[in-house]
């Protein structure tokens, strides 16, 4: 069996395993998406080869870590215009209820071959190792499709920072920047295995109300109502592409130099649909480059360019370095570090010296209720975390700067971290992902470097108020926060 897609991105199922295969089932889990997506394309591609039928599948489950109806909703607007776009395609999809693995081991026998996608936290990991060990020797392929250059080709170790990271990624850079080879579904017919009659199943039909696949969710699935969903965006790859196209348009060249004002509406907001794999962080780099009309080997040395450019290459560059470099670094400490989600990954050096300054007094102590509900002494604060709430996403400079004060009004750091990892999880759409759970451990001084010494936060970061009026236009923040209200 041969493959378009790079070697590097495939766990290969064992070549004696494929002479068997009658049947390849995609479980869809993290690239929730018909686009560039190398992992149905490697499905199609091993069902075209071995003349196997094909379906697309994706369990919906309510043990998924921290998620509630806010989520769901948005993941199912997604859900719902994939299924549209690949049964468009002539493959069938289906929506399974229930436990992924003991789902997925529902539909197979001894000759389906199960192809899925990789996720890099702890849950996701489990489920496609369980799955793995459950069927028959060689029946399983997993297929990088959710980062650029995938986490194990970067490095072998987890990255100290940015700076040990950038380099190893822009040199292979060139070879992945390439877009996810299409072939087309030739068999045309799909599940050829009878289903248990007690598996929950809805499969979609073409042009089915997305109502449907709403109450089939409700039905059969229990999860946290009490967080509702948000106005401020609707899933699906079509927003996603609204979003990007007026981002290039409009934003970009102003990015370099805006991005970080929480006034100015300078950043993408794709972060919601990057978590659910709605859109792809290649399809999104090479329309950025095409846009452009920067080709894709001068794409390295962009990244590295410090000063020197014209407005829109700079925010090109300074894009690019937090589409790829920032986010794959993420991914490679989740990867790499077992602990990403919970205060005991942040590095010695940040631990000893806020353990240090344990008895500091803190100038405010607030209980999780306050914090929740946006009832501290902070108007900037309060306005960030009323964003969040009310909109499921917070201004990447202001989630920093969030998370440093719920520090320094927290009896102790351990304190401090649950609290950020309940509010970030709990609220925003982007929450429970490589990026939030890297951007947290940022504020405890993961990623970054010693600076002077101070109260509380001894020599970890600190961040106040007066730095934020002096750099940004933060009643004009608040004046957008409060419309929000």
């Amino acid at each position: 069996m041969k493959s378009n897609l790079q070697n590097e991105r495939i766990s290969w199922p064992h070549s004696a395993a494929m002479q068997n295969v009658q049947h390849v089932v995609y479980w869809m889990q993290q690239a929730q998406r018909a686009e560039m997506n190398h992992a149905l394309n490697m499905a199609v591609d091993i069902a075209n080869d071995l003349h196997a039928t094909l379906d697309v599948v994706f369990v919906l489950t309510g043990s998924v870590p921290e998620a509630n109806l806010r989520h769901y909703r948005f993941m199912l607007e997604g859900l719902a215009e994939t299924a549209e776009h690949i049964t468009d395609q002539g493959m069938p999809f289906h929506f399974l209820a229930g436990d992924p693995v003991k789902s997925i081991l529902a539909l197979t026998g001894n000759s389906t071959l199960v192809v899925t996608d990789r996720g890099y936290l702890n849950w996701q990991r489990n489920w496609r190792c369980q799955l793995e060990q459950s069927l028959p020797p060689g029946f399983f392929c997993e297929v990088e499709s959710d980062v650029i250059v995938p986490v194990q080709t970067a490095s072998e170790k987890e990255e100290y920072a940015a700076a040990t990271i950038r380099g190893k990624l822009l040199r292979q850079l060139e070879n992945f920047l390439k877009p996810a080879p299409v072939h087309n579904y030739t068999l045309k017919r799909g599940m050829n295995l009878p289903a248990p009659a007690d598996l929950a199943i809805l499969s979609y039909r073409k042009g089915m109300d997305p109502g449907q696949l709403n109450d089939f969710a409700h039905r059969h699935l229990v999860f946290d109502s009490s967080v509702v969903p948000v106005k401020a965006f609707t899933g699906g790859i079509s927003e996603a592409n609204k979003l990007l196209e007026t981002f290039l348009d409009k934003r970009l060249r102003l990015y370099s130099e805006q991005r970080n004002d929480p006034a100015a509406e300078i950043q993408s907001g794709l972060s919601p649909y990057l978590h659910f794999g709605q859109i792809s962080s290649l399809d999104i780099a090479l329309r950025a480059l095409e846009h452009c009309g920067v080709p894709v080997y001068a794409a390295p040395e962009l990244i590295r360019a410090k000063s020197g450019l014209p407005p829109e290459q700079a925010g090109l560059a300074a894009f690019l370095e937090e589409l790829i470099v920032r986010r794959e670094l993420s991914c490679n400490f989740c990867f790499y570090n077992e602990e990403y989600d919970n205060y005991q990954c942040v590095p010695m050096w940040a631990r000893k010296t806020l353990n240090d300054h344990l008895g500091d007094p803190r100038p405010y102590i607030y209980s999780l209720e306050e914090l929740e509900t946006a009832r501290t002494v902070d108007p900037y604060w309060n306005a960030a975390q009323t964003e969040m709430v009310k909109t499921g996403k917070m201004h990447n400079y202001m989630r920093m700067y969030w998370g440093k004060k719920i520090i320094e009004w927290s009896p102790d750091p351990e304190t401090a971290y649950e609290v950020m990892l309940y509010l970030n999880n709990k609220y925003s759409l982007d929450g429970r992902d490589p990026n939030s759970y890297a951007g947290i451990a940022w504020c405890f001084g993961k990623h970054d470097r010693p600076w002077q010494s101070r109260a509380i936060f001894g020599s970890v970061r600190y961040m106040n108020s007066h730095g934020l009026r002096r750099k940004f236009d933060m009643q004009g923040y608040l004046q957008k926060i409060a419309g929000f209200s």
